[in-house]
């Protein structure tokens, strides 16, 4: 049987302000050839299908697309929910979209339950762990203590108790199968070792959102979620990472997606598949003149780019006029070359002997790096006057 692993579509995500729904429909739906070529059996979904809890129409309209456009390639499909997702929104109709092969595991009380498949060598059990948020999740497996492996009670609290608690319950599933059963299982989570990014919504709780690699060991193949970077933490654990990019931190990352192959004997190989770019990410670094005006930088003129300008004197309408160039330039910062004094000064200080037309004109220098000009200085001038007036009026 051949899985392919993905995760973190965070479908209606927008960039810096871009709406990716198009990039988004063009990665996602490539997927549905992905399964053609490669002769996939199972897509996996390993949470954040969505990028909110209460995704809009078209976002929602584009997953439809997508799924439907796998499922007609030939593959079935598990989706579990993640942080970002409603569990109950991803989770509605689960019965009769199982029987169309769209499997939605998102109910805690249901973890412990396989989507069954099978090959020539026998069943394929795929559980799928939804996001589980500690404390409710602690709550929902002690009100199901009646579930094989279940424990009496979860002692302690945090991620690992109930990820601990998770694959009990799976595991003694698992040894009450037929002998020769292989096992995949989904779950969105931080593994100890996976690199993050900038991407990523913390799940801290209490300080620790890690949980250790060996919390999943008696499995075939553990499909992660959460992590936004393909990466390898163990043989059998893996994360996909998301299809897009959605941070500069991303920049440099290959997109892909795992295609993971069972034997007779489980785990028989993990080869990666990369996926298309619809749009480079880069960054910049200089002064405006020159990144508007050098041919070196030509390249960069399709990619959505992040520039860190040098100018002393901070330009006017800086990001307006990279546009020009650069249409898809998406975020800008200030950092003069040579750097100003930041030494912190107390307020009674910056006040001592100035009146409102000096900490004004103070302010605007602090915040552009050149004193206003004359120009500038009437129209402070002038607002000043209107609020001292405004205010005798009172």
């Amino acid at each position: 049987m051949r899985v392919l692993h993905t995760s973190d579509w965070h479908v209606g995500r927008t960039f810096h302000g871009r709406d990716l729904l198009g990039d988004q429909e063009a990665v996602l739906g490539g997927l549905a050839d992905l399964v053609v070529e490669e002769q996939v059996d199972v897509v996996v979904v390993a949470g954040d299908l969505y990028d909110r809890a209460v995704p809009s129409g078209e976002a929602v309209q584009t997953c439809v697309r997508v799924l439907a456009r796998i499922r007609e390639a030939g593959a079935q499909l598990v989706v579990t929910s993640g942080n970002h997702d409603s569990a109950a929104r991803v989770g509605a109709f689960a019965e009769f979209a199982a029987a169309g092969g769209l499997h939605l595991r998102t109910q805690v009380a249901g973890l412990h339950v396989p989507v069954e498949f099978a090959d020539e060598h026998g069943p394929v059990a795929v559980y799928g762990i939804p996001y589980l948020e500690p404390d409710p999740a602690r709550r929902a497996l002690q009100i199901c203590s009646d579930v094989p492996g279940a424990s009496a009670e979860i002692e302690s609290r945090g991620h690992t108790a109930v990820l601990t608690e998770a694959m009990n319950r799976i595991r003694a599933d698992l040894a009450g199968r037929p002998a020769g059963t292989r096992s995949v299982v989904l779950a969105h989570a931080f593994v100890t070792g996976g690199d993050s990014s900038e991407s990523e919504r913390t799940i801290a709780v209490g300080g620790v959102e890690q949980v250790p690699g060996s919390v999943f060991d008696g499995v075939d193949y553990v499909a992660l979620g959460h992590l936004h970077g393909p990466q390898r933490i163990d043989e059998h654990l893996r994360y996909s990472g998301s299809p897009l990019a959605y941070s500069f931190s991303e920049a440099k990352q290959r997109k892909s997606v795992w295609l993971v192959d069972l034997d007779a004997d489980g785990l028989a190989g993990v080869e990666r598949r990369e996926l298309p770019v619809p749009r480079r990410l880069a960054t910049a670094q200089g002064e405006l003149a020159d990144l508007l005006n050098e041919p070196e930088h030509a390249e960069l003129e399709d990619c959505y780019l992040s520039v860190t300008l040098t100018d002393e004197v901070r330009p006017l309408e800086p990001m307006r006029q990279l546009q020009q160039r650069f249409p898809h330039a998406v975020h800008l910062e200030w950092k003069p070359a040579t750097g100003r004094a930041t030494a912190p000064l107390r307020y009674a200080e910056i006040v001592r002997g100035r009146d409102d037309h000096a900490l004004a004109d103070q302010f605007v220098a602090d915040c552009r790096g050149s004193d206003p000009s004359e120009s500038e200085r009437a129209l402070i001038g002038e607002a000043l006057r209107a609020v001292a007036a405004a205010e005798g009026t009172r």
